[in-house]
């Protein structure tokens, strides 16, 4: 058992001395597991930007973040990430579970549609129901169309 599953988590607004470290997260994210799935120019900005309504981070121990998430247009899921050592110990279902009383209601989210994808299963399993599948209006990596599911809790 790993030291984090013993230990309380705590969830606080992110703070902008967190940005760094945050980037340091979503770089192992993206090494493990391709999210985003195009690396920001600038990714404090990306983590960062003045459309979004508020950000949280969660922590189990003081000075380290274990996730993020944040909400733009009073409802709609962003940004969610969770550190590969902090994976299956209930950090993103308390992200989640925390913006989902800051909203008082229904959430939107969309993930990158893609074979054997843990986050469209993590959704799945967790009550987010499936509504639709769109194309974004970005493009991938290497130019290619990316379709997106969406999903409501």
């Amino acid at each position: 058992m790993s030291d984090l599953s013993i230990r309380p988590l705590t969830i606080r607004a992110r703070r902008s001395d967190d940005l760094d470290q945050c980037v340091d997260v979503l770089r192992e994210v993206r090494l493990a597991s391709g999210y985003p799935m195009k690396w920001p120019a600038d990714p404090r900005a990306w983590l960062d930007h003045p459309q979004l309504d508020q950000a949280w981070v969660a922590q189990s121990t003081p000075g380290v973040i274990d996730g993020h998430v944040a909400v733009q247009n009073g409802r709609e899921v962003t940004r969610l990430f969770v550190a590969p050592a902090a994976r299956r110990l209930r950090v993103a279902s308390a992200l989640l579970d925390h913006v989902t009383v800051w909203s008082g209601g229904r959430l939107i989210l969309d993930v990158v549609e893609k074979p054997n994808s843990s986050a469209i299963a993590f959704y799945e399993a967790t009550g987010w129901r499936y509504t639709h599948t769109t194309t974004a209006d970005w493009t991938g990596p290497r130019g290619e169309a990316v379709r997106l599911r969406h999903y409501v809790r």
